[in-house]
């Protein structure tokens, strides 16, 4: 029986995601659709066909990714004269705003063993005694990897701002920090793709309200989530004023309509593709003679002829 083919990739209306969904300051959040499609093909599917079609395109374009990968890990591996690259993708939502989803759906894709993922919760007492960005510096991926943030710096100006857990005058000061820091991350090999997945007041609301409802979703309610629901506006000002002081072209910002799930999967998918495009990514050349090592292959003998039957096999 013959493997199934794989779906062929289809690109986004309207030209790339990446400049479909990048944002520019000044930012307003308001006037982006938590429920609208950007790039999403038209007159392919309709209705509830979307969600099938969208998510069999995510397996296709996730197989490219991990091809991508393989050869960014190459590449690193084969010590090219050129900086080794790295890929860091930044996930910040509003709580439920589906970050774990994301991973697991699009990053999910690829070889776990070329993947660096890193969440970041409430700093330890250990991370408190230095500055905010010692422990993101420590999480960074490793040449050759593709790194995921759940959550990241941006908390430092999202909810110390909000939650008053610095004074004003700390916080601001964090926006030319994290520039100065991620033009640094640029010059070192790394390519940040910044995704905020943007929801509704009225989706997050259903999201905790069936967290509270499905026995298997307990675990990831957290009462506190209700405390910052209340502070829905707050955070919509903070995270505008981040998008808006911290997105130039080495890091820019992405805002992904996430209210559906599946299409929030398909657009993160093609973001990361696309970007893996901008890198002219290739497996390196044999750094060996070809034809003598096959010639030292041959000289083996009948057990080297049986082991490459069966490996053909």
């Amino acid at each position: 029986m013959s493997a199934p083919q794989e779906a062929q990739i289809v690109a986004p209306d309207g030209g790339s995601m990446r400049e479909l969904l990048r944002v520019t300051a000044p930012v307003d959040l308001g006037a982006i659709d938590p429920r609208s499609m950007p790039g999403l093909p038209s007159g392919k599917v309709t209705g509830e066909q979307r969600k099938a079609w969208a998510r069999t395109q995510v397996e296709s374009v996730g197989a490219e990714l991990g091809r991508q990968q393989e050869m960014l890990f190459a590449m690193a591996k084969a010590d090219s004269d050129r900086p080794a690259q790295r890929v860091l993708l930044v996930l910040q939502a509003m709580d439920c705003g589906g970050k774990d989803g994301t991973i697991k759906r699009v990053a999910g894709a690829m070889n776990p063993l070329g993947l660096h993922i890193r969440s970041f919760g409430p700093p330890t007492p250990q991370e408190l005694r230095h500055d905010f960005l010692w422990r993101i510096r420590r999480a960074l991926p490793p040449p050759g990897y593709v790194g995921v943030f759940n959550r990241s710096h941006y908390e430092d100006v999202l909810i110390a701002r909000v939650g008053s857990l610095v004074p004003d005058a700390t916080w601001r000061a964090r926006y030319d920090e994290i520039n100065s820091f991620e033009r640094e991350l640029a010059g070192d090999g790394v390519t940040l793709i910044k995704v905020m997945l943007h929801i509704s007041y009225a989706e997050q609301g259903e999201r905790l309200l069936e967290r509270l409802t499905d026995p298997r979703k307990h675990w990831k309610y957290n009462p506190s989530d209700v405390d910052s629901r209340a502070q829905w506006d707050d955070y919509q000002a903070a995270y505008a004023e981040a998008l808006s002081r911290c997105g130039p072209d080495e890091a820019p910002w992405f805002v992904v309509p996430a209210d559906r799930k599946w299409y929030r999967d398909w657009a993160v998918s093609h973001l990361l593709r696309e970007t893996f495009d901008t890198l002219d990514l290739g497996y390196p050349p044999a750094d060996f003679d070809l034809a003598h090592e096959r010639e030292r292959l041959r000289a083996g003998g009948a057990g080297a002829d049986a082991a490459s039957e069966m490996n053909v096999r």
